[in-house]
Formats: C-alpha cells, structure tokens, sequence
C-alpha cells in the first residue's frame, strides 16, 4: 500500500514532527510506501508532487491548521480516501489510524 500524509500543528514544532515520525514508523512496520511532508516552523519540508499524491492508495491529513497546497488532495478526498485527523490522535494510536486507511 502506498500513504502520503501531511502533518501540521498550530506551533509547527512537536506535533508536526512525532505524527510524521508516528506515520513513518507504522508503515515500515506493515511494509507500505510512505511519504511525509511535514508543514512546521521550518515551512514545508519533503514535499509531495501531485503524481506522489495520485499514485497513493490513501491520504493522512494529520494537520491541527490550514495547510498550503490543499488543493492537491482533492481528487482523494472526491474518492473517499483521505483520513482527517488531529496530530495528537495519530501520535497516539497510529495502528489504528492505518487500520482505518487499510479499509477506504
């Protein structure tokens, strides 16, 4: 299975970057293809192109603010497959998060 997500926090500090780490780590764990882009304090690192995008079987949006470049999950989110979820939530229960995705 191939993720895309992107993290983002109020501050751009912690969060951002332990729900990126928490991403990564799940899906090494199941073997998936993953990409990260992070959009904290240092701007956006890692940044997804729109064939990384359309070629993903699911989108996190682990993101607690607007993020820049929105528009480009646009045809995911058309199709069902992009997971909402607050920063926080995915720090803590990144199985379960993935379980969701395994199921769009």
């Amino acid at each position: 299975m191939k993720v895309v997500a992107v993290t983002a926090c109020p501050t751009g500090v912690a969060h951002t970057y332990m729900a990126q780490e928490a991403i990564e780590k799940e899906c090494r764990k199941r073997g998936y293809e993953c990409k990260v882009e992070t959009q904290g304090s240092m701007g956006i690192e890692n940044e997804l192109e729109q064939e990384e995008v359309d070629a993903a079987d699911v989108v996190i949006l682990a993101v607690a603010i607007s993020i820049e470049g929105e528009e480009r999950f646009e045809g995911k989110m058309d199709a069902g497959k992009v997971i909402q979820i607050d920063p926080g939530e995915v720090i803590k229960h990144p199985a379960s998060v993935l379980d969701k995705a395994e199921k769009l």
